[in-house]
């Protein structure tokens, strides 16, 4: 047991009579296919979830990272610690984030930007922390690529002029963006929460796991859970806060969790894409009704809205303090 302090007692556990049923339905979008995007819009608004394949990213650099990331997670803890603790960047386990958010699991977060001083690394792996470095730097840049093509697209198909009105933000040097590595080992009971339910504050999120069971997503016109089949070869992209506020609504910003598996440890990697911090996020004016003020939303700057997150427990609705119409 990887996570040998943590102690099964003070994690929640998802009561077994409500075990999610397989998401089949799953939208998989051919980014090869030019006439792609329309089909990228309808999953964005109809689940704000979706896979993409044919990604054209090398599978070599993906198993490089992720082998980078298994060696760094069986080291001992103690190990690990001097890698942290993240105050935000850094390593951690256990507490996601400062509000008592528990969860099972261990992680390593670093920014994208250079300021992150990747010699705290010392201890990653028997190679160097520059090797470690070059793998997430390789990694990174290309599901960037990948997130400003499908943000590309989705602009063309809801009709918008400015092709790159959203990749732009992330494209930004001063772009706010965020890598996560996870790590679940396994549980000793298979319904423990591994991650818990929240949506993503970003613009949008680029999901990797190696070939083990967890994710989860929840459906607003169900409001029950499904599970997601993994896949290694695809990537999982979800809607972040940050795009259903720039859409006005219209695309579905998708509440998910991870349940830990009982039997193998999955290991993720999250490319996080977000705004430049003195960014306005604010409804698109081209996606405007005419005539009439139809924004849902309050103009905020993302810092606004990452300090509030950070100040709210996972699963809280963090938009509603910025909705037009919220109830009081």
């Amino acid at each position: 047991m990887v996570l040998s302090q943590l102690q099964q007692q003070e994690f929640d556990v998802v009561q077994s009579s409500i075990t999610p049923t397989v998401f089949q339905g799953i939208p998989v979008i051919d980014l090869s296919n030019p006439d792609s995007k329309s089909c990228l819009v309808k999953a964005c608004e109809d689940f704000g979830f979706f896979k993409v394949v044919n990604h054209d990213i090398p599978t070599q650099l993906i198993s490089n990272l992720e082998s980078q990331a298994i060696q760094f997670f069986s080291l001992p803890l103690c190990e690990k610690e001097k890698s942290g603790p993240p105050n935000p960047f850094g390593y951690g386990n256990k507490s996601i984030g400062r509000n008592g958010d528990i969860s099972w699991l261990e992680y390593l977060l670093l920014t994208t930007g250079p300021e992150f001083d990747y010699h705290t690394l010392s201890s990653v792996s028997a190679q160097t922390p520059q090797t470690f470095r070059g793998a997430v730097n390789d990694y990174v840049s290309a599901v960037k690529t990948m997130a400003c093509q499908i943000l590309e697209l989705l602009a063309d198909g809801l009709r918008i002029e400015q092709k790159n009105v959203f990749s732009k933000l992330l494209m930004d040097k001063q772009s706010d963006s965020v890598f996560r590595l996870n790590h679940y080992p396994p549980s000793p009971d298979i319904n423990m929460i591994g991650f818990g339910e929240h949506t993503d504050p970003q613009i949008i999120s680029v999901l990797r796991s190696n070939n083990t069971s967890g994710l989860q997503i929840s459906l607003r016109e169900h409001g029950s859970w499904f599970s997601v089949p993994p896949d290694q070869d695809s990537f999982f992209i979800n809607v972040g806060d940050s795009l259903q506020v720039m859409t006005n609504g219209r695309f579905k910003s998708v509440k998910h969790r991870v349940l830990a598996n009982s039997e193998k440890s999955r290991v993720s990697m999250i490319y996080f894409g977000g705004p430049p911090l003195n960014e306005k996020i604010a409804p698109l004016p081209s996606l405007l009704m005419q005539g009439e003020d139809s924004s849902l939303y309050k103009e905020f700057t993302w810092f606004e809205y990452k300090k509030s997150a950070y100040e709210s427990r996972l699963a809280d609705n963090r938009l509603c303090l910025f909705e037009k119409f919220a109830a009081s």
